[in-house]
């Protein structure tokens, strides 16, 4: 019965609180707030985190702060934090011995996001880049019958659809004279963090503050590396030059980091990808709002876009919410 339980909640999905999957007998009476539609929430609010990330990350940009100082240091940081709080909290950072293989997937999938996407803008436009990264969600939609046995509706598909238009507005590239090494770049940080949602919601034993521990364990000499490598790693000091950039770009990767993983546990992966889309759209508008960019008519209707497809696929987990009890019952 157990077995049967999952499949039909959905889950197999829940590497941060299994425990806060619902019973059958309870869940007719749970509130509009239940595990599922807070996961719902703390995607989007990662989603939104990430989006004001890029926009300070940009403005420390304008004070000669380079990317890879910005991601060695705060992937430094984040591992300090997660020690210490370990430590303080009396946390395990120990993995469950049979999810090794999986974190470790984890792990390098991780990884190859970070080192495609910041490689991929040395050849194409980061606006380029961006709507070929953003293709993940349909990745994930399309291989979610292979990894998760979901079914594949033509309504899923639909949504999935509208919201990669609307990122594809909202970006508005011109992709004449691109470089293909980018584009199989920012291609394989797609498919790179399709993985990563995956093997996330595969992760159900192992704790978030474990696993967000042994991830940036691993992002840490990559990022290193590429610095050392591109000439391009400044030494600590260099981060007084904006240091409120600084701290807003930090700050949003560390709360955007964690909401990804606590959503992760409570939705499905295809849910989850879904409503990142939302990302490039706050990047947008923040950056109307802070650096004073433009935003063109054809922008504003793609977010528009973007967000009538998060507020469909809000609609759709909540009808296979509503579904799973009797088909638990029934099973």
């Amino acid at each position: 019965m157990q077995s049967k339980t999952i499949r039909a909640n959905g889950a197999g999905l829940n590497p941060i609180a299994p425990m806060t999957q619902a019973s059958p007998q309870a869940a007719p009476h749970s509130s509009p707030l239940a595990p599922p539609a807070f996961g719902l929430l703390f995607a989007l609010g990662s989603a939104s985190f990430y989006g004001l990330n890029i926009v300070f990350a940009r403005l420390a940009s304008f004070a000669g702060i380079s990317g890879s100082t910005v991601v060695t240091y705060r992937v430094l940081l984040m591992l300090v934090l997660v020690g210490a709080f370990a430590l303080l909290a009396r946390r395990s950072l120990a993995m469950a011995r049979d999810e090794r293989g999986t974190m470790l997937v984890l792990g390098i999938s991780t990884t190859l996001v970070g080192i495609c996407y910041l490689s991929s803008v040395a050849y194409i436009p980061v606006t380029v880049a961006v709507v070929v990264f953003y293709t993940f969600p349909i990745l994930i939609v399309l291989a979610s019958p292979f990894v998760e046995r979901t079914k594949l509706t033509p309504a899923l598909l639909g949504v999935a659809a509208l919201a990669l238009t609307g990122v594809a507005m909202v970006v508005g590239p011109a992709f004449g004279g691109l470089d293909w090494r980018g584009l199989a770049l920012a291609f394989g940080a797609s498919i790179a963090t399709a993985t990563q949602f995956f093997a996330a919601a595969r992760c159900r034993r192992t704790g978030v503050v474990a696993k967000v521990f042994w991830i940036h364990l691993l992002v840490l000499p990559t990022s290193v590396a590429i610095g050392w490598v591109a000439g391009q790693l400044g030494p600590p000091s260099s981060l007084g030059l904006a240091p409120y950039a600084i701290a807003m770009t930090i700050g949003g990767y560390v709360i955007g980091f964690m909401l990804q993983f606590l959503a992760l546990g409570r939705i499905t992966a295809v849910a989850a990808g879904i409503i990142y889309c939302a990302e490039p759209v706050v990047a947008a508008v923040s950056s109307a709002v802070i650096l004073g960019e433009t935003f063109t008519i054809v922008q504003m209707a793609g977010g528009a876009l973007v967000l009538s497809a998060i507020v469909a696929n809000v609609a759709l987990e909540q009808r296979r919410m509503r579904r799973s009890p009797a088909l638990t019952a029934a099973e």
